[in-house]
Order: structure tokens, then sequence, then C-alpha cells
């Protein structure tokens, strides 16, 4: 899903760039009065962007207003999908576990995020851990947000969530790698005062 909005925000931009640069080329040298082809939209600094015929061309039809409203609803409808899925990650709802007899058992995403939550924040120095599983069914990435207490290493921390939380849900689910991508802060604290 990211890789497909991401495309998707590629292509858009890209459309939209291109659009105001041809837009606003073609406005630009009308407006310095350069020597425009015969085909071009305006021919000089005095042309108006749309004449009064061509603004009230089709407002006597009946259809006019009723489709502007639908058409600008659509692109009210798709700029607000396109704006909430920016917000949405995208989280993997099912692990394929090998069973070790041939057959695949399903093991839920968030129950495996909340097991690797519970054992990373159980760990010397973590105040709070946040988990999110992406990827796909058969090969899951972890992304693991650890809330570090003032006193704890983040070398030290970095070792025991990948040798104690991630090492026995690699063992558990059976899988041969686990790829995290792990982000560390501090926890905001105020400055203790030497006597």
């Amino acid at each position: 899903m990211t890789r497909v909005l991401r495309r998707v925000n590629r292509i858009v931009l890209a459309l939209a760039g291109l659009l105001l640069l041809v837009g606003g080329g073609a406005a630009l040298a009308a407006g310095l009065d350069l020597s425009v082809p015969s085909w071009w939209p305006w021919s000089g600094p005095h042309d108006v962007l749309l004449s009064r015929s061509e603004r009230q061309h089709w407002r006597g039809e009946g259809w006019w207003w009723p489709v502007v409203i639908a058409v600008l609803g659509l692109v009210v409808l798709l700029a607000l999908w396109w704006l909430l899925a920016q917000f949405r990650r995208a989280r993997l709802a099912e692990v394929v576990v090998d069973s070790g007899d041939g057959e695949e058992a399903v093991l839920r995403g968030r129950a495996l995020e909340a097991v690797l939550e519970a054992d990373a924040a159980a760990q010397d120095g973590v105040a709070r851990a946040r988990v999110a599983l992406t990827g796909n069914r058969a090969a899951p990435r972890t992304r693991v947000a650890l809330l570090l207490e003032p006193y704890a290493s983040p070398g030290e921390a970095l070792t025991a969530l990948s040798s104690e939380a991630l090492g026995n849900a690699r063992t558990s689910t059976g899988l041969g790698a686990l790829p995290t991508e792990a982000r560390l802060r501090a926890v905001k604290h105020r400055a203790r005062r030497v006597t």
C-alpha cells in the first residue's frame, strides 16, 4: 500500500507540476508579448484568459450546473481520500507461521505486535515501546519506537531488543529474519540539581 501510495503521489505531483508549468508558461509568454505560434491560447498582454462569451457559453443549459457541482464534488472527495491516505499506515494483519508439519498457521499481526511491545518494554531502561508490523505475510518487517529512560544506554537497548524481543519473535514464528527499523527517543526530564 505504501509503495502504491508513493507512486500515486509522484504521478499526481508530476502531472500537477506539468500542468502548472505549461499554463504559467503560456500566460507568461502572452503577458510578456513574446512572439507565440498562431495556435497559442493567448496572443498578447491585453488578451484575457476567458472571454465573456466563453464564460457564459454553457450557463443557459439545464445540465451545466449539475455537472459542474458533480465534478467539483468528485474532485473534493478524491482530494479528501488522498489526504486521509497520507496518514494511514499500512499494518500487517497476519503473519504466516510454519507449523513444522508442512502446513502453515496464521498469526494475527496485532498479537505479535503486542508481544513484541511487552518484551521490549520489559527491558531495563525502556519506559515505553511501540511496534508496527509491515511488509507481507511471508516476510514481515517491524518498526519499533523505544522511549528510553534518562539513564539507559541506546547501544544496550538496541542489543537487548535484537537479542531478546526480536530473537524470541523470530524463534516463535520460525522466521529466518525479521528486518527491523528502530527509533530511539529519551524521556523528557528535568535536570537534577547538585548541592
